[in-house]
């Protein structure tokens, strides 16, 4: 064997340096918890979380370097020196002429898609995550998901499960052309599973956009996982570096929204890019209704100083290859202990199949609601429904089954070890032997929108 030859574990390319406590708790106490949050895990106090899945948005660690960043921040209102080291570190990777600085990635959407929707428009997408649908919901449009037919079955083998159908979105484009405004990729797919975009659709989807006059924005905030997708399975695509293949991803796009909790490695932060003026323009003047100046955004010059070295550290392909592999290992662990999941393993997240695992409940009794109850409850990990709750109530107030019964344990960037996530896959095993006597929710108050953040359950039976 070949000195060089890779060795079968891949470590984390990082050293603990600071540490912060878990409380263990009791299953007498979580029960007490979760029936007290109205069965809500975003109600859950984060103290009475022991391996926290709920999201991988903002909770993951900031690395030596960004901390040391963070002490350049300059706080001026107008004109930031760190403004401009972010806008760079953006541009290095993302050359458009306009970055525009949010506070989050949401406030990026909604800033777009004030300007873009409106009643009688469609915006389509291989699938809209959750602030996105709503946003454009919240306009009047209407978000329309076109992803391949494989994404939409959880136990397809597809390298890119994220693509968009671009027959499909073809045959919308010829009966609907005058009412998009924008089409829009996410990558990685997050509502499909954390499922990778390949290079090659989205020149497919560039093309059919440009032919049409059409803009093409990314929803980018897993840009780097998904660049290593692109480097580790497409073919003709191993020799290229990440930043290449972000950029490559870039130049076929006229803008793109971001959440900088993601990728970036930002506990906070977000941008619109773009590169018309006018609609630059129009954005800019609704930033600063809502989020403040152009140079700040809404963020701290230390925020701004913490992204810049972020993006640096994301396109490392020591960290993606630890990052891709961590989540596939659990993901394995669980296919080979019989527990239905998305598959192949997505980026950032493991997906259960809810609808698999608990049959005997109805999309509408939320059996993603009760299979991340019962993990909580069985072992102190939290995690995020990603079905019937979450997209089930359509814009006129009716109840439709979800295209999937998901329930995904987003990874913290940097934050859990190997001994954690065997925890997590003991506890899915737990939840697995109880499963036939799970029973579903019925929702007993809610919000207009955005529901799963804070309506309260029930449990039936």
């Amino acid at each position: 064997m070949s000195e060089d030859a890779a060795f079968r574990t891949v470590i984390e390319p990082f050293r603990i340096h600071s540490v912060e406590p878990l409380r263990i708790t009791t299953r007498a106490e979580r029960s007490s918890r979760v029936r007290d949050a109205g069965y809500n895990l975003f109600q859950v106090r984060a103290e009475d979380v022991l391996i926290d899945l709920l999201t991988d948005s903002g909770t993951g660690a900031m690395s030596r370097d960004q901390w040391a960043a963070i002490q350049h921040g300059d706080e001026s209102y107008a004109g930031s020196p760190s403004y401009f080291v972010f806008r760079d570190a953006v541009q290095e990777l993302f050359p458009y002429a306009h970055v525009i600085p949010t506070h989050q990635g949401r406030a990026a959407e909604r800033i777009l898609f004030q300007v873009l929707g409106g009643p009688g428009r469609v915006v389509p997408s291989n699938t809209h995550f959750d602030t996105t649908r709503a946003n454009v919901e919240f306009t009047g449009a209407e978000a329309v998901d076109l992803v391949i037919a494989e994404g939409r079955d959880p136990s397809a083998d597809h390298p890119f499960k994220g693509n968009l159908d671009v027959a499909a979105l073809r045959e919308l484009i010829a009966r609907r052309r005058a009412d998009i405004p924008v089409v829009m990729m996410t990558i990685t797919n997050n509502s499909g599973g954390g499922q990778p975009v390949s290079l090659a659709n989205l020149r497919e989807v560039s093309q059919v956009c440009r032919d049409a006059g059409i803009p093409l924005f990314l929803d980018a905030c897993r840009f780097a996982e998904n660049a290593f997708f692109v480097k580790i399975r497409e073919p003709g695509m191993s020799d290229w570096t990440i930043p290449d293949i972000v950029r490559a991803f870039a130049a076929l796009a006229d803008g793109m929204t971001m959440s900088a909790k993601k990728d970036p490695m930002g506990n906070i932060g977000g941008w619109l890019a773009l590169n018309d003026d006018d609609l630059a323009m129009q954005c800019r003047n609704l930033l600063i209704l809502t989020e403040g100046f152009p140079t700040y955004g809404g963020l701290a010059g230390r925020d701004l100083e913490a992204l810049a070295q972020g993006l640096k550290e994301t396109v490392s392909e020591d960290y993606l290859r630890y990052r891709i592999r961590s989540t596939g290992y659990l993901a394995d662990a669980l296919v080979e202990r019989g527990i239905p999941c998305l598959t192949p393993a997505g980026g950032h997240a493991v997906y259960l199949d809810a609808a698999a695992l608990l049959p005997q409940i109805p999309p509408l009794e939320y059996p993603g609601q009760a299979l991340a109850v019962a993990l909580y409850e069985l072992g102190g990990v939290r995690s995020c429904e990603i079905g019937s709750v979450m997209f089930g109530r359509q814009p006129d107030g009716t109840e439709r089954p979800a295209a999937l019964e998901l329930v995904r344990l987003a990874i913290p960037r940097r934050t859990y070890t190997q001994s954690h996530i065997d925890y997590v896959i003991e506890v899915a095993e737990r939840v697995k032997a109880v499963a036939p006597s799970l029973t579903g929710f019925r929702i007993v108050d809610e919000p207009p929108a955005l529901r799963h953040f804070t309506a309260r359950f029930e449990p039936i039976g």
